[in-house]
């Protein structure tokens, strides 16, 4: 195992395991699949009526599917899973080597094992001459002498599913009651002799089935034999996390044991799943298949679920927190500079022909815009929340001989009011949440005097569909047009509004157009 904890822990490495992983795993969540190399299919020379692989060895399909999952970032580990315990928010596996890993959520694909009748040598020829489903064999034993094994009122059913393959079909009773008087009209209908007696062994020939022995000696002629086993989930690993196997009837006849789930695959456990015959007792290779991309779908859409809440949390958190001094403060001792140094090419472009005066810096940060005003002849005003930003901007002024024109001031504009009469307020990339920027931008244009210009620039939100790379706060970007909704148009001249493009390049280095909202509104004198 690479890493102690993933997405999803898958256990049992057959159909349905390997199915649910491939889906989970072209869906990028890290997977791990615990198998222990017992496929129930395994005794089989092949399979059938799996579409596009029929008469594909068990063995090659798995490992062909072990291939593709690995193909995809899933890991494969050998080994049994011994129990599951919940962990925290996850579960944790243990391994029968002690291993353990965690996962998120669990896919159980442990499949079942067939309970056969005990008849002297029946188990050694499981999956060859002996059968039980006319769908996996039936083709292959097609117009032989086929010897069904009564277990039960199902054995009538199953009697006639064989007939349809072979016209040389009989029931064996192997002491069992004989068949009520319609079941027997059925059989006679359809030509299926019924043969009474306990069922002693079975005869060969070299290595070919070529008979039952029954008690008192005589031999019944047959090619194969069909026997119903008892199905009995391995669910070991499931009744460790509470989950217990309940009986599955059909016709009033018990089948065996299973785990219960929905359609999905969800047991009562949230958190865990199960594909394949662990919970489907008569699922073929394909059935199992679907059930674990089934199951693996809705694995993903619960952890999607998830990690859409845990980011909603962390996004309300991320909005309650990121304008608060501290946060500010933590920023800007993380790094030796934030920003460029240059002062914003929208303040350079719409400032350079206006007369100086007093000039209010807002979100001063570390002084570039402010230095810039200054050399210009401005008065300036610089405004922050971070004393870490201060302090570098009051350097960074006295390093270019302006530090007597620039008045540094710490303060929250969320909560302190701004001074009155400046001739320029900036506000370069102030971005809130829209009622607390509704109040800012409303309290920085009082801040303007007669004759005045407020000059904002923020983040556009077409810039969201670019992918250029900064945080996704959707709310706090804003159109020109929206700020100059908060001006009285009795009392201000809309200059400029519009969204300016500019040359960007985005994280994987493609060259893109980004928009910056800019405002120029100059207050009636």
């Amino acid at each position: 195992m690479e890493k102690q904890s993933y997405d999803v822990v898958v256990i049992g490495g057959g159909a349905a395991g390997l199915s649910g992983a491939l889906a989970l795993a072209r869906s990028r969540r890290s997977v791990l699949v615990v198998d222990s190399g017992e496929p129930r299919n395994a005794p089989a020379a092949h399979m059938h009526n799996l579409l596009g692989r029929d008469g594909t060895p068990p063995g090659e399909l798995l490992a062909a599917g072990r291939a593709e999952i690995i193909g995809y970032g899933a890991e494969v580990v050998t080994g049994r899973a011994e129990s599951a315990a919940r962990d925290g928010a996850g579960f944790r596996v243990t391994l029968d080597d002690g291993r353990e890993a965690r996962g998120r959520r669990l896919l159980v694909a442990t499949g079942l094992v067939d309970e056969l009748p005990d008849i002297p040598g029946l188990a050694g020829r499981w999956g060859r001459d002996v059968a039980h489903c006319p769908y996996c064999h039936g083709w292959e034993l097609r117009d032989q002498r086929i010897g069904v094994i009564a277990n039960g009122p199902l054995s009538v059913v199953q009697a006639q599913m064989w007939r349809q393959i072979s016209p040389h079909v009989l029931i064996l009773l192997n002491g069992g009651e004989a068949f009520a008087t319609g079941p027997s009209e059925e059989l006679a209908a359809r030509g299926i002799p019924v043969v009474p007696g306990v069922i002693e062994g079975l005869q060969l020939s070299g290595d070919r089935l070529t008979g039952v022995r029954l008690a008192g000696g005589d031999v019944v002629a047959v090619d194969a034999v069909v026997a119903g086993p008892r199905f009995t989930a391995r669910s070991g690993v499931l009744e460790s996390l509470g989950l217990e196997a309940a009986g599955f009837e059909m016709h009033g006849h018990l089948l065996g044991r299973r785990i219960s789930a929905d359609e999905s695959g969800a047991t009562t456990v949230p958190g865990v799943w199960v594909a394949g015959n662990v919970t489907n007792l008569g699922a073929t290779v394909a059935v199992a298949v679907a059930g674990g991309q089934t199951a693996a779908a809705a694995i993903n859409l619960d952890l999607i679920a998830e990690d859409t809440r845990d980011a909603v949390a962390a996004y309300r958190d991320r909005i309650a927190t990121m304008f608060t001094e501290d946060a500010w403060e933590e920023r800007y001792r993380g790094k030796d500079a934030i920003w460029s140094g240059r002062p914003n090419p929208v303040l350079v472009t719409e400032v350079s022909g206006l007369a100086p005066g007093r000039a209010l810096d807002v979100g001063c940060g570390e002084g570039a815009d402010a230095v810039w005003l200054a050399k210009q002849g401005w008065e300036v005003t610089g405004v922050d929340i971070s004393t870490v930003a201060l302090g570098r901007a009051a350097g960074h002024a006295a390093a270019a001989g302006v530090g007597e024109r620039i008045t540094f001031r710490h303060a929250d504009l969320q909560e302190d009011r701004p001074d009155q009469g400046y001739d320029l307020v900036s506000a370069q990339f102030m971005h809130l949440p829209p009622e607390p920027r509704r109040d800012l931008y409303t309290r920085l244009a009082e801040a303007v005097a007669p004759g005045g210009t407020l000059l904002v620039v923020g983040h556009h939100p077409s810039d969201l569909a670019t992918f250029v790379g900064r945080m996704h706060f959707p709310d706090m970007l804003f159109t020109a047009e929206e700020i100059a909704a908060l001006l009285p148009p009795d009392g201000w001249k809309i200059v400029t509004a519009e969204a300016r493009p500019r040359p960007a390049t985005d994280p994987e280095g493609r060259e893109i157009t980004i928009h910056d909202a800019v405002l120029v509104a100059q207050r009636h004198a």
